[in-house]
């Protein structure tokens, strides 16, 4: 399955929304995506909507890592928003919901942006 990527300008970040698998096949469209997000001057944050992804895999979880570390070093603040339960669990899992900032809506992660 293909992934669905939307983007929208919130205040001073960008909102990403995915929807369908993030895997070793789409995780290439996600990480360009996030290239032009990265172009652009003046950002404070990049939130992403994980509510739409049904599946996603170790390749999924780099490409967000390494969103991060992006992030990091532009000055950035990353949140990861709406988790689906089998997102969540494999952030769970991986111990990753300690790394990230995980926000159970977009009004509570762009709360102070």
């Amino acid at each position: 399955m293909n992934v669905e990527i939307t983007m929208e300008k919130i205040g001073a970040g960008h909102l990403m929304r995915l929807k369908g698998d993030v895997d070793m096949n789409t995780s290439p469209d996600v990480r360009n995506g996030l290239g032009e997000v990265f172009k652009q001057a003046g950002l404070k944050a990049l939130v992403i909507n994980l509510s739409g992804v049904r599946y996603m895999d170790s390749s999924g979880i780099a490409t967000l890592v390494e969103a991060m570390q992006n992030c990091m070093k532009k000055g950035m603040k990353l949140r990861l928003v709406e988790l689906s339960p089998s997102v969540r669990d494999v952030f769970e899992l991986a111990r990753l919901s300690s790394i990230f900032e995980i926000f159970p809506s977009v009004n509570e992660a762009t709360a102070g942006l």
